[in-house]
């Protein structure tokens, strides 16, 4: 394995906001991005990676890979769940282990961007379908959650439809905007696009360090109580991630060569939703705890993903 890509992961500025962020918990600082701006950043950066994306799909010709790719991330969407429920099971209630599960079969948008960064540092590029790919990753999952609470759930305490469900998955905020810029950056010219790059492209990093900084105040307040959970939870947390990753990151050669397109596919495998799967999952499984799957997939995930994950994905596909 290559330890400089390993280091200079370690040592990029969005991540080393992240820690920072921790950092700040940990002894008590007053830093604090407020709500409101935390939240624009968030739509910025989803906003600017989708757009992106569109503009990259209108330049690239329809192919099959296309086709394919789009099957690959909603049949992986769909199976993490099935076996990280029966893993899940051990040791959490039907309720705890269906909304774990489906945290950890749908995919984190923040992971994403901060993926598509981790790219542009390597000088590598992804196509713009993946943007669409992991917008269509995000209800399978969820959708396999609910159903397996409702197969194994002798009260039968579920109080929403499938039909309303995926409704709600694909009008969630972060997965509207994203497919809604997509769409957006397909229809505008290059001319047009080109008047608004300084916003889309060069204010970019800055943004996402600022975000991660946020992210890092985030999981550092949720971590102490998190640990205090028990061991199967942290294992699991840090474990799965992994085995999906490098799993996804030599199986995605069956449907595509490129190397961008294969570490964003591990990448989505290896990720975990903590903003679409709560919010579902308090209106389906109001029974579940978020205090299990939210700081598995924000606290522990998150930044297993973002320091030595994505180095791993990239070092494995750049072998196979």
């Amino acid at each position: 394995m290559n330890l400089d890509l390993l280091f200079e992961n370690l040592t990029n500025p969005a991540l080393l906001f992240f820690i920072l962020g921790i950092i700040a918990v940990k002894v008590k600082s007053d830093l604090e991005i407020p709500p409101n701006s935390s939240k624009f950043i968030s739509l910025y950066l989803l906003f600017s990676i989708g757009f992106k994306g569109g503009q990259e799909l209108a330049h690239s010709h329809f192919t099959l890979e296309i086709v394919w790719s789009v099957l690959f991330g909603v049949v992986i969407a769909l199976l993490i769940p099935i076996y990280c429920y029966f893993i899940l099971r051990r040791k959490f209630s039907v309720y705890d282990a269906g909304a774990i599960a489906a945290a950890y079969g749908s995919v984190s948008a923040v992971t994403f961007v901060t993926a598509a960064s981790f790219l542009e540092i390597q000088n590598l590029t992804f196509s713009g379908h993946m943007v669409a790919v992991m917008a269509l990753m995000e209800a399978p999952a969820i959708i396999v959650g609910v159903i397996l609470i409702r197969m194994f759930d002798k009260k039968k305490e579920t109080n929403t439809s499938i039909v309303s469900l995926v409704k709600h998955s694909f009008t969630n905020g972060s997965v509207l905007l994203i497919l809604g810029s997509l769409v957006i950056g397909l229809l505008a010219s290059e001319e047009q696009a080109m008047g608004i790059k300084p916003f889309t492209n060069d204010l970019f990093k800055g943004f996402l360090a600022i975000f991660l900084l946020d992210m890092g105040i985030v999981s550092g307040k949720k971590l102490g109580d998190f640990v205090k959970s028990g061991w199967f939870a942290v294992l699991f947390a840090l474990v799965i991630p992994l085995v999906n990753g490098c799993l996804v990151a030599f199986c995605s050669q069956i449907v595509t060569t490129d190397i961008g397109n294969r570490f964003i596919l591990a990448v989505l495998a290896a990720s975990a939703s903590y903003i679409a799967v709560p919010a579902a999952m308090k209106i389906a499984v109001p029974k579940a705890n978020p205090g299990l799957f939210l700081p598995m997939a924000l606290a522990v995930t998150f930044p297993l993903n973002i320091t030595i994950g994505m180095p791993i994905y990239l070092m494995l596909i750049q072998c196979f």
